[in-house]
């Protein structure tokens, strides 16, 4: 759908002052270039805004002008010439010099330059003359925007002609081509082709064909190969079959039948145009080319349309009659300010065709899209896009309708445009038709920059042949009122220069209208205008570029006013809009309050963005009256939002006797935790303690956990940097009256994901700092740790909290240094509520005993980090290297050494130390480790040993000698009687053993 507003896009016109009728025109390098109906003589026109076009010079071709166009890059002009009924191709460069009377013209072969003639020593003050010669004669030609080459079409093939320059001495330089490539298609003969930055668009009646040139670094291996020889003349279309067409038999019937074929409408893209039939190859010409690289083809875009007869056009009438490849620029400046040599690479590139009655405009750089679809109110005969605008002229209108091409290029160069920070609008959004503005007997139409240039002819005598466009300002001069005279009454066709408006007036225009009040279509049109002419700035001049962006700036805060006061889905826009204004937080309250003061209400835009602004972290504080006037706007428009606004780090200079006035009348409204909780804040920071314990005895602790989930900001702030933590007065006060309530709120926060692990971790040192805790861990974050390890389901975050936990356990017990806090909760009380918390194995009592000589603060952290040892949770491998702080020749180094040891399944090294250290905790240990496939070391292991220690010690040691009777009796259980006698050493001790041998015995004879 196409959207219709009646703005004023165009600002005056002038009339072109010729001699004769034009025939032909174009534009370029600020000049307008019109060839006579006669076609052998060109005029060139200064393009100047608001003034009169002056003449710049006048030159005679050498033959019949049939087609005409100019190349910026290189400054040159091309042309289509008939002489003798022959049909030549020339290029005029130096044409300047013409300007100042220079009548000295050369004309020379192309190729002159490259060759090296004399003519480099000897470069003279002249235009110059350059023929081209072509296999066959030439239908049409494009110049590409980005490198000033030549593309011609013929009738079998595409020829690319290689710009080259030479800068001689200043000014003087020189131009020449080099033909460096033939496209091979076989059966188009192209009516319009346009070539630009290796895109290449070929267009017959009906059928369009877009391929892009590309360098590979290995030769092709698709249709699209180098081919050694000039195909012109050797390939046979018809035994190719590619004439994609009926049979010639079923043809001739039909066309005894008068009936005409039309194919049907297709379009394909990307890859899928390769399978339309056309093939494309290559044959490279040029003497230069990068050794080792192969030039290929790449299909983008085949699109075939079929004749609509339904609106009255007739078969001639149905065709394609618009073409146009458009490049949106990005300028790369080098990092040295002094260097002022500029790069222009394409930053998106577009394609543009029309039919009688619909134009398609494509994005076909990084993939192809179909952008927009304009409909046309009436026949059209031609249209031209730029940057800003199409136009487009029927009979007897310019139309003027908006573009994507600056949204497309917008999320080119930043694909996250669309953040809280900035906006775009989105490019699939309808386009519009801001003017269409009444000409009589339009023809042709040309655009350059902020000029529009059209050629009418009317059939009329007398007063007919003036257009009905914009008021022209009256001329002073009498040459110009004559010469407006005589082409009004003289004969019936005029050349207008129209003269557009400049982008910050059509912009006022189009976001002051009353329709923009409540339209956001209309303000998103002049968002996208305001962008399409900043990146013309960009490409055009970047240091005008960056001296607009105050003007930018500017600009963009009529929308966001705009937005700000908009009740609909679209409200939410002004929160970038206002980030992309440069407004402080201040200056929006002001300007709405003001607002308001007449609505009396506010907007919902405005409200989005105020909430966005006072929930950032990093914004900043509002003075007293800034913060007073928030509290009263929301008091007003959403109370419901007060908790969260008093809370905001912004509001830190607000009257706290207002605020808790406004949460008072919300609470006799809406009562609710956050209120009652915001209120006991505020009361803190009045020093009310007195209502502040009335505020928190209105809840059970466990609702109030809930209040601080739904506001964080209650505890624990960003500071103005919005790198560290800062606890509020409320967090420092729960830290000396409430210690349970804070590590349990904590806790949820992070469990509902408001803050992460290092942020809670800063924030308890940040809270203990003053406290003088001990550096590897305050308890109150060890409390937390414990909390949340009980709390958690997250397994990266529970492995964290154990190598934590363990490394404080460790740092304590190693140190014998602790703060004398008691803990939250014992090591009894972890055991029961949290798996990762085991029951300490009975062996490990032995070696340190409840009852152990050893500070009672000392002895919970050793049973929590036994504890975690003996679950299933810890990984001693992740510990192993802390354990060097504990000896093993103190029982609770030697208990944490054998706990690790034996989860990693060190069970021979375990016994030793404990048969080393504490005899008394072998059976224990073994009984409790060695079972089902660790039972053979009772008898390999611990029997062999513990009859090492008896024989040594003798008698007096009971240990040794208890433990091993006990072993005796749980090996001969487990051994058959053979097995058990191989195990009784014979060094005359048999006697001690008889009474277990008989045991075992028995043992076997029963089974």
């Amino acid at each position: 759908m196409v959207h219709v507003y009646n703005c004023h896009p165009f600002a005056s016109q002038q009339i072109v002052p010729t001699d004769q009728e034009p025939g032909l025109f174009c534009c370029g390098g600020d000049a307008l270039f019109v060839v006579s109906a006669g076609g052998c003589r060109i005029e060139a026109f200064q393009l100047q805004r608001e003034e009169e076009c002056t003449l710049l010079c006048r030159f005679a071709t050498m033959g019949k002008v049939l087609s005409i166009a100019h190349s910026e890059i290189g400054d040159y002009l091309v042309t289509i010439e008939e002489k003798s009924k022959a049909t030549y191709l020339r290029a005029y460069t130096n044409w300047r010099y013409q300007a100042v009377e220079k009548t000295r013209v050369a004309v020379r072969m192309l190729g002159h330059f490259l060759r090296g003639s004399s003519f480099r020593a000897a470069p003279k003050e002249q235009m110059e003359i350059i023929e081209i010669p072509l296999f066959d004669p030439p239908l049409c030609f494009s110049c590409c925007q980005v490198t000033g080459d030549l593309l011609v079409g013929c009738r079998k093939s595409l020829v690319l002609f290689s710009l080259k320059k030479q800068d001689v001495n200043d000014p003087l330089s020189v131009l020449d081509f080099e033909r460096s490539l033939i496209v091979h298609v076989p059966g188009w003969t192209p009516t319009r082709v346009c070539f630009c930055d290796g895109y290449v668009a070929i267009q017959m009646e009906l059928e369009i064909l877009i391929v892009k040139l590309e360098q590979f670094h290995q030769q092709p291996t698709n249709d699209n190969v180098l081919v050694s020889k000039d195909i012109n003349t050797s390939i046979d279309i018809e035994d190719k079959g590619l004439m994609r067409q009926v049979p010639q038999a079923d043809v001739s019937q039909l066309e005894q039948d008068d009936f005409y074929i039309c194919q049907k409408h297709q379009e394909l893209l990307g890859e899928e145009a390769r399978e339309c039939g056309v093939s494309v190859t290559l044959e490279r010409t040029g003497m230069e080319h990068e050794a080792g690289d192969s030039l290929g083809v790449s299909y983008i875009l085949y699109r075939r349309f079929a004749p609509d007869f339904f609106q009255g056009h007739t078969v001639e009438e149905t065709h394609l009659h618009s073409l146009q490849l458009l490049p949106i620029f990005t300028v790369t400046s080098s990092q040295d300010l002094s260097c002022e040599k500029k790069e222009r690479e394409p930053l998106s590139m577009f394609c543009f065709l029309s039919m009688p009655n619909t134009g398609y405009l494509y994005s076909i750089r990084n993939g192809v899209e179909l952008i927009s679809a304009y409909q046309y109110p009436e026949k059209a005969q031609q249209a031209v896009l730029s940057n800003q605008f199409l136009h487009v002229i029927t009979r007897n209108a310019l139309q003027c309708f908006t573009v994507r091409c600056s949204a497309v290029a917008a999320r080119t160069e930043d694909p996250y445009v669309d953040t809280t920070m900035k906006a775009c609008p989105p490019f699939t959004m309808d386009v519009c038709a801001l003017r269409i503005q009444l000409f009589i007997g339009l023809k042709a139409l040309c655009h350059f920059k902020n000029h529009v240039i059209l050629l009418t002819k009317a059939a009329v005598d007398g007063d007919g042949g003036s257009g009905r466009g914009p008021k022209k300002a009256p001329s002073k001069k009498s040459t110009s009122t004559k010469q407006r005279v005589l082409s009004e009454s003289g004969h019936g066709w005029n050349l207008y220069v129209v003269n557009t408006v400049s982008t910050l007036h059509l912009y006022s225009e189009m976001t002051s209208s009353p329709q923009a009040q409540s339209c956001i279509h209309l303000l998103s049109e002049a968002h996208l205008l305001l962008r399409a002419d900043l990146l013309v700035l960009q490409q055009e001049n970047p240091a005008k570029h960056r001296g607009a962006r105050s003007t930018q700036e500017w600009i963009e805060l009529c929308p966001a006013g705009l937005f700000s006061r908009f009740d609909k889905r679209d409200f939410h826009l002004a929160l970038p809009y206002y980030k992309m204004s440069g407004l402080s937080v201040t200056d929006v309250i002001e300007r709405n309050v003001a607002f308001s003061q007449k609505s009396k209400s506010f907007g919902k835009g405005f409200l989005f963005y105020l909430k966005h602004s006072l929930y950032e972290e990093s914004s900043k504080e509002l003075s007293e009256e800034t913060a007073g006037q928030v509290l009263h706007i929301f008091s007003t428009a959403e109370p419901s939002q007060l908790p969260h606004v008093v809370c905001s780090p912004c509001m830190l200079h607000a009257n706290h006797a207002t605020a808790f006035t406004c949460l008072e009348k919300l609470e006799a409204t809406f009562p609710s935790v956050i209120v009652t909780l915001t209120k006991a804040a505020v009361a803190l920071k009045m020093e009310n303690l007195q209502q502040y314990k009335t505020e928190m005895g209105h809840h059970a602790e466990m609702l109030q956990v809930y209040g601080f989930i739904e506001e964080p900001k209650l505890l624990l702030l960003l500071s103005r940097e919005g790198k560290s933590i800062e606890p509020t007065a409320l967090a420092h006060h729960l830290k000396e009256t409430q210690e349970g309530l804070l590590v349990a709120s904590v806790v949820a926060l992070h469990e509902n994901n408001k803050v992460k692990l290092g942020e809670a971790d800063t924030f308890f040192k940040e809270l203990c700092r003053e406290t003088g805790d001990e550096k590897d861990g305050p308890q109150l974050l060890v409390d937390f740790w414990e909390a949340l390890l009980v709390a958690s389901t997250q397994e990266a975050v529970i492995q964290e909290l154990l190598f934590k936990l363990s490394t404080v356990y460790i740092d304590r017990i190693s140190t014998k240094e602790n703060s004398g806090i008691k803990p939250l909760k014992t090591a009894e009380d972890l055991i029961n509520s949290c798996s990762h918390y085991g029951l300490i194995f009975p062996w490990v009592s032995v070696i340190t005993p409840s009852d152990f000589n050893m500070d009672h603060h000392y002895q919970e952290d050793l049973q929590k980090l036994q504890s975690l040892l003996s679950g299933p949770s810890l990984d001693p491998s992740s510990i192993f290297p802390l354990l060097e702080q504990l000896s093993d020749n103190e029982s609770p180094g030697l208990s944490i050494h054998v706990l690790c040891a034996t989860k990693l399944g060190d069970y021979e090294s375990c016994i030793d130390k404990l048969l080393e250290r504490c005899p008394q905790a072998i059976i224990p240990y073994a009984n409790h480790e060695l079972q089902h496939e660790k039972q053979p070391l009772w008898w390999q292991k611990v029997l062999p040993e513990l009859c090492k220690k008896t024989k040594c010690e003798g008698n007096e040691n009971n240990t040794f000698l208890s433990s091993l009777k006990e072993t005796l009796l749980v090996v001969a259980m487990e051994l058959d009687p053979l097995d058990f006698l191989n195990l009784i050493p014979d060094d005359g001790t048999a006697a001690f053993f008889l009474p277990y041998v008989l045991e075992c015995s028995q043992k076997n004879l029963m089974t």
